[in-house]
């Protein structure tokens, strides 16, 4: 099956050539790295197997975050991880969107950009959450995932998507917890309220970086679009956030096919459940990818309240006790008979010919073809 790398592989020299000099390093780079990884241009692992003794060199991957080969086993183990952080409580995925005529601002100017839209929203959240009669003088907990494309990866839409613990903790004057507060099953804030408050902090955020004067005047007076959706435990969003905290917008399952003029890939449209398929031609592809390309060293995964890791004066464990006292878990936790999680442990090399685990005896950043100029395959020896 083809795959994201072959079509760029196919497709990325002749957009370089084109653009040439138009095209940012930061794309380069990713271009560069995906192109490369897994063919032993950047070095192997050696592997042998426990069982019937084989060799076996493998490319090593390039790490890129945006490598959609990449990634899954970061992105298993941040789901094991953050899965163990959930509270037994209702949470909230609340989503903020940006109309179309900001998209192209915050496009022309990420770092920036997408700044403002995290510290707007997340303001938005502290605010309206904390002044809301259930919740009123609490401390939230809650954490934002960047996403900068829709249901079809080709298309830019940048949207953060918070995931809120269905309450708050109560402190005192010096910051300390003192117990915990929670939400209504089906209700977090007042949606109204929640997109007015953020329109403002976007619009200032955007002031004070420079950007505000680029959005057009009516953008101001049309309709932001900002979700509240409760989704019970969390976990099921956990895993819908999962596969995009470590690699870009489009995975290699979806590659329908790669010629030397075009690209086909499959999506789900919004509001359906019936997968198309489309076909771009090899250089609307190649842009198409490169434009969720994240400003080197840019957060897209942040925490906030009790959920911070670092200096924080209500800590999570803390909350959890909180948590556990106001659902009178006390005695069912001291009897040793609650659920215990249990984090995912990293995947296993297994040999392809018997079976049995591998482990590695050489890692190289050679390329693997001078490797074999000496007697040393990159393939299965067997």
């Amino acid at each position: 099956m083809p795959s994201v790398a072959d079509a760029l592989r196919q497709h990325a020299p002749e957009y370089l050539r084109r653009f040439g000099d138009d095209v940012p390093s930061g794309h380069r780079k990713v271009l560069s790295a995906i192109t490369r990884c897994r063919t032993g241009s950047l070095g192997g692992v050696h592997y042998q197997c426990n069982g019937c003794g084989r060799d076996h060199w493998v490319g090593r991957s390039c790490g890129n975050r945006h490598c959609p080969s990449c990634g899954h086993e970061k992105s298993q183990l941040w789901l094991s991880k953050q899965t163990l952080r959930l509270l037994p409580v209702q949470h909230f995925l609340v989503t903020f969107t940006v109309p179309e005529a900001l998209r192209k601002v915050l496009r022309g100017a990420q770092r920036k950009g997408y700044k403002a839209l995290f510290d707007a929203s997340a303001e938005s959240i502290r605010d309206v959450g904390s002044a809301t009669r259930a919740l009123r003088g609490c401390q939230l907990g809650y954490f934002g995932v960047l996403h900068t494309w829709g249901r079809d990866p080709m298309v830019y839409h940048p949207h953060v998507h918070f995931v809120v613990a269905g309450g708050g903790v109560k402190v005192d004057d010096q910051g300390r917890a003192l117990s915990w507060q929670a939400t209504a099953e089906n209700f977090f804030v007042h949606h109204g309220t929640l997109i007015k408050v953020y329109k403002a902090k976007l619009a200032d955020h955007l002031r004070a970086c420079g950007l505000y004067e680029q959005v057009p005047k009516e953008t101001w007076h049309g309709k932001f679009v900002v979700d509240i959706e409760a989704v019970g435990d969390g976990a099921a969003v956990l895993k819908y956030l999962a596969p995009y905290v470590q690699r870009v917008a489009i995975s290699d399952k979806r590659i329908v096919a790669v010629d030397e003029h075009t690209v086909t890939y499959r999506y789900t449209p919004s509001k359906t459940k019936q997968t198309v398929e489309r076909t771009v031609t090899g250089q609307e592809f190649v842009r198409g990818f490169v434009q969720h390309t994240l400003p080197r060293g840019f957060t897209k995964i942040r925490y906030y309240g009790w959920m911070r890791t670092g200096k924080r004066k209500v800590r999570l464990d803390e909350v959890r006790w909180l948590v556990t006292v106001c659902l009178g878990w006390v005695y069912w936790l001291a009897s040793g008979h609650a659920p215990q999680s249990v984090m995912k442990q990293p995947s296993v090399v297994r040999c392809a010919a018997c079976g049995h685990t591998m482990r590695v005896v050489a890692i190289t950043y050679e390329p693997l073809h001078t490797l074999s100029e000496h007697g040393l395959a990159y393939l299965d020896s067997g």
